[in-house]
């Protein structure tokens, strides 16, 4: 195991190129600006975050990262960037060569996805205080509710009749009133805190205490061309990152 910097805060954010929806999706332009270069901006100005690592497997990606001033300390093993890869083994690629090239660790993890590019920054700084102030949390989510019931459902079984997919309901449950089930979240990509020692311990991203963090208005993942102009109508030219961003094209 690493030293843990304690109280020591990173972003991570995942670029893998070979997207399918969208042709190099994490750096297509958005507005101007490469998709990635509003989560690196977002974690540069994000307080509590000491240093900003992308973890991608392309050397054209890593080029633009370094434009906006990330660190791009390696490259990701293309094995660790398919399509159907998981978080988990890019966060641990990434933490296991910091631990063996700089003998430690961050304690937290700020994971920021490209694909989420409208984002507040107090959001971010709340995520983190999240964390810090719950001893006993492995990690903090992200997460709106769900706008459908799930437990409203039904599959069909191999038989080729209807049940519900949740143990102990059966069929007429799903006619109960909406009222009757308890909510449900869906994680949405906007900031997840993680940390070090539940990812490289457990081989975990979120370990068994993962605390909610409400975000109240569903977050924007572009996984589409239609899901970027939906984002393009966010007025997302009046936030902070994007003034940031033109603020800092002015001045080079």
């Amino acid at each position: 195991m690493y030293d843990i910097k304690k109280n020591e805060v990173m972003a991570i954010i995942p670029a893998r190129s070979g997207s399918k929806g969208i042709k190099d999706k994490n750096i297509i332009d958005f507005l101007g600006f490469p998709l990635i270069a509003y989560s690196i901006m977002a974690a540069q100005m994000c307080e509590g975050i000491s240093r900003v690592i992308v973890s991608t497997d392309s050397l054209e990606y890593a080029k633009i990262a370094k434009q906006y001033n990330a660190e791009v300390p390696f490259l990701r093993p293309k094995e660790l960037a398919e399509s159907r890869s998981q978080d988990i083994e890019y966060l641990s690629h990434a933490l296991r060569y910091l631990g063996e090239e700089e003998k430690s660790v961050p304690e937290f993890i700020v994971l920021l996805r490209p694909t989420t590019p409208v984002r507040e920054i107090e959001i971010l700084n709340q995520a983190i205080a999240v964390i810090r102030a719950n001893e006993l949390a492995s990690a903090v989510v992200s997460v709106h509710y769900a706008d459908e019931c799930p437990y409203k459902w039904m599959r069909m079984r191999e038989d080729g009749f209807l049940e519900s997919p949740f143990p102990g309901m059966q069929p007429d449950d799903v006619n109960l009133p909406r009222q009757t089930f308890e909510p449900l979240f869906i994680p949405d990509g906007y900031v997840d805190v993680l940390k070090s020692k539940t990812i490289l311990e457990m081989n975990n991203v979120y370990g068994n205490y993962a605390v909610p963090l409400l975000i109240q208005h569903n977050a924007v993942d572009i996984d589409s061309i239609a899901d970027l102009e939906k984002a393009a109508q966010l007025n997302v030219c009046d936030t902070q990152i994007y003034n940031a961003l033109c603020r800092a094209k002015m001045a080079e």
